[in-house]
């Protein structure tokens, strides 16, 4: 079964480029979506595009490092037909609930003897 490899893109990137980036690696308009807003000149997209082969994962993950790619998602075992914009949100939501982000540097306090009998100079 196929894969859907899905980019989230900030508003300076063009989405008609990596169309054109996209197909130019072989692949057909009905293998990849490209959601947009309203306001689809100044807001963030999201792109995915089904996968038939590992081969053209790594190549289609340089396309979206290309343009500006945020973060990409891997869904295994899934098609185009089942990637609809709610249900990779889903997907995606319930993945960046379940990943550790990094803290920042947190200081700990040694632990003190307290006070004691020694008088110290």
């Amino acid at each position: 079964m196929s894969s859907i490899l899905a980019g989230l893109f900030g508003a300076n990137s063009d989405y008609k480029k990596l169309e054109n980036e996209i197909e130019n690696l072989g692949f057909l308009d009905s293998e990849y979506i490209v959601y947009l807003s309203d306001d689809h000149h100044n807001s963030q997209y999201l792109a995915s595009v089904e996968i038939k082969n590992r081969d053209m994962t790594d190549k289609l993950r340089h396309v979206f490092s290309e343009n500006h790619v945020h973060k990409t998602y891997l869904f295994e075992n899934m098609s185009i037909d089942q990637a609809s914009y709610s249900n990779l949100k889903r997907l995606i939501d319930a993945r960046s609930k379940a990943e550790i982000h990094s803290s920042p540097d947190v200081k700990i306090k040694v632990q003190h003897d307290g006070m004691n009998s020694e008088v110290k100079a």
